[in-house]
């Protein structure tokens, strides 16, 4: 495990530790607040780090560092809010919002006061400090993250308490062994997305899609895909569905014929995927370098064709020679009762016709033109490689 995972708030001993200091500094902080102010504040505990810059955030804070040898201090930190709320209740409301650039001596005292008085308290939970002087880091403190509220009133503040690790011998929950029965989930199932290939296509024929249409995956192979788990991706083999074999000329759309200026033979990257296909733990447990993968059911279902995340199109599974297709069904990014959103405006992106100035009617539109504007192929961004 690296550095930077130990050091991380989503530390693990942290974890397994956080039962004892929830069950010790809690009530001790709480008592501290009830003894010194009498009950009016709660204490509530929220979080546990070793990172002191994620807690900060951008509030400015009252310290008090309480030296515990030459070696050791506990720090207690109180956000404005937090300084702000307990003064109210002390010394009764001002007439002025509190700022920390106009606190006075006498509010400085009373919450370094409290802050003394509930490390009496508080540092009882301390080891000794040990005879050899360590080596000192800067995440070998832990940092208590509490909010203060006060019970009468909406207010609410930040509170840190900063301990030394070293100093600290808290109890950590062990594992007793598997708490449930490996066999006890197998059945139980999660969805997965199973990725069937992907091709180059350009924006003439991007264009032009229709029903009926057959799309050629050219990085594809019928006899292997990619299950996706979030993050994670395995390449699984399976045995076709041979009945999905489709005799036909192969026709993936991307020759560019025609196409008639630069913008129409920019190719884009086209996927193909099934919609979220479900699979027993069991099954994915199982899956193993080498092993072909029972997914028959898969073939039943639909396969959306998406550019860049979005969703051009949806049909069925065919199989040409020994790549995969789909035979298309629908083409969803075609919308006539609006444009696609983010869709600039048709001069800008159909060659060689002048821009609309005139408010009123349009002019009539061809048939054809009718046709290859009813998908806005404008909403697809192109990195210069593309190009």
């Amino acid at each position: 495990m690296s550095t930077q995972t130990l050091n991380s708030i989503a530390s693990k001993e942290l974890y397994l530790e956080y039962d004892w200091y929830k069950n010790t500094f809690p009530p001790a902080v709480q008592q501290s607040s009830d003894e010194f102010f009498q009950p009016g504040f709660k204490f509530v505990m929220i979080g546990i780090s070793k990172n002191i810059n994620a807690l900060m955030d951008k509030d400015s804070y009252f310290v008090t560092k309480i030296r515990i040898d030459k070696q050791y201090d506990m720090f207690f930190r109180s956000s404005e809010n937090a300084v702000s709320l307990i003064l109210d209740r002390v010394l009764g409301k001002p007439n002025r919002s509190f700022n920390f650039n106009r606190m006075t001596d006498l509010e400085a005292k009373i919450i370094t006061a409290f802050n003394d008085y509930m490390f009496n308290i508080t540092s009882k939970f301390l080891s000794p400090p040990p005879a050899t002087e360590l080596r000192r880091t800067n995440f070998d403190v832990i940092h208590l993250t509490f909010i203060i509220k006060d019970i009468d009133d909406a207010k609410f503040g930040k509170f840190i308490v900063s301990l030394p690790a070293a100093l600290l011998n808290p109890d950590t929950i062990t594992s007793k062994g598997d708490k449930f029965d490996n066999t006890s989930f197998k059945t139980s199932t999660l969805d997965v997305n199973i990725k069937i290939g992907s091709t180059k296509f350009s924006m003439y024929d991007l264009k032009n899609l229709d029903t009926e249409d057959i799309v050629i995956f050219d990085n594809s192979n019928t006899k292997k895909m990619t299950l996706i788990i979030g993050d994670y991706e395995k390449e699984i083999k399976l045995n076709p569905n041979l009945g999905l074999i489709t005799p036909t000329d192969e026709n993936n759309g991307g020759n560019n014929m025609g196409a008639n200026n630069l913008w129409d033979s920019i190719e884009v990257e086209m996927t193909a995927e099934f919609d979220a296909v479900k699979i027993t733990l069991g099954d994915l447990k199982n899956i193993e370098d080498g092993m072909v993968v029972d997914l028959t059911s898969i073939y039943d279902n639909k396969v959306t064709l998406k550019v860049e995340d979005k969703i051009i199109a949806r049909g069925e599974l065919v199989i040409v020679n020994d790549r995969y297709g789909v035979k298309i069904n629908e083409v969803t990014a075609q919308q006539k009762d609006g444009a696609i959103a983010g869709d600039i405006a048709s001069d800008e992106i159909t060659a060689g016709q002048p821009a609309q100035t005139d408010d009123t009617a349009e002019p009539p539109v061809s048939e054809a033109e009718q046709q290859d504007e009813e998908f806005d192929y404008s909403d697809f961004e192109l990195d210069d490689e593309d190009i």
